[in-house]
């Protein structure tokens, strides 16, 4: 992601308490058993029309699961959503990026208080958020640790403020099938992306399957189960980095159109000479677009 902000730190933005009885409180988390009865808030909440969507999925993500996240939040925030994650490493932090590559509104729930960010390697993360115009949300006060049930606490949370969730790489024992699981008690969509049976990462997600999740491939899969159009909006860019973003998909495109045979991930990095996370990154949005097709021996033009 190549973005040039203002330099604000987090703390900048004052910390604010909301009862379940104050207008501004999420409508979507609201009408959830067990919502908090209140909330701790950095930032920005999703307006109460804004329609929200969670992408969640295991701290040790691939880098193809990571990418997909990255370009699933992209896309879908080039539509209109508001991105829900926890701010984890993995998954979490490529979908929060995603959004924000594509200038849209993303939303982190933390198990902690907002006094502190956690993980520390993703302070930089929440300060783009918050400067992004989106919000950090904590049901916890100040000066509370991060203890691992609280995470398990907070994934009712990210569910409860969405419309639907979106599990990409969830292990058989994690926190995102604790949030999908959330979600189906609340009444809301769960989509999951499926993997190699032979991979742990898959394991969770392909139990979700079986037991009724809706499996999709791509963005456009989960437009469709929500009935709603697959309609880009067109927003201002926030700097330069935009041009930038498209340059690296053309020079990737160039790349193939010239190619008299599938190139693998590997090679594109050494025709390109771009980093390995920026070509992963960019194929999973072409190929999720229909401008790109994988197969066995690499990628090609569609």
């Amino acid at each position: 992601m190549h973005c040039v902000y203002l330099f604000y730190h987090t703390m900048d933005f004052p910390i604010r308490t909301l009862t379940d009885r104050d207008t501004e409180y999420p409508h979507l988390l609201l009408e959830t058993v067990g919502h908090p009865s209140e909330i701790h808030v950095r930032g920005e909440l999703p307006a109460q029309d804004e329609l929200c969507i969670a992408i969640v999925g295991t701290r040790k993500a691939t880098r193809e699961g990571k990418a997909l996240a990255y370009a699933c939040a992209e896309e879908l925030a080039k539509r209109g959503f508001t991105i829900i994650s926890g701010l984890a490493l993995g998954i979490d932090g490529a979908a929060h990026e995603g959004a924000l590559a594509a200038n849209g509104k993303t939303i982190a729930v933390l198990g902690n208080g907002l006094d502190s960010i956690y993980p520390r390697q993703h302070e930089n993360l929440a300060e783009l958020i918050l400067q992004g115009g989106g919000g950090i949300i904590s049901e916890y006060p100040d000066e509370s640790p991060s203890f691992p049930s609280q995470f398990l606490e907070r994934n009712r949370i990210v569910s409860g403020l969405c419309i639907a969730t979106i599990v990409i790489e969830a292990p058989l024992r994690s926190g995102s099938i604790s949030t999908a699981r959330n979600a189906i008690e609340q009444g809301r969509e769960v989509f999951v992306f499926p993997g190699s049976v032979n991979h742990t990462n898959y394991g969770g997600s392909h139990r979700l399957l079986r037991d009724g999740a809706r499996l999709v491939t791509g963005y456009k899969d989960i437009l469709a189960d929500l009935g709603m159009p697959d309609t880009a909006q067109t927003k201002p860019s926030r700097d330069a980095g935009d041009a930038s973003q498209d340059a690296d998909e053309t020079l990737i495109l160039d790349i193939l159109a010239k190619a008299d045979e599938p190139l693998s991930i590997d090679r594109i990095c050494e025709l390109t000479t771009l980093h390995p996370r920026i070509v992963s990154e960019k194929l999973t949005v072409l190929t999720l677009g229909g401008t790109v097709s994988e197969g066995s021996k690499g990628f090609t033009l569609s």
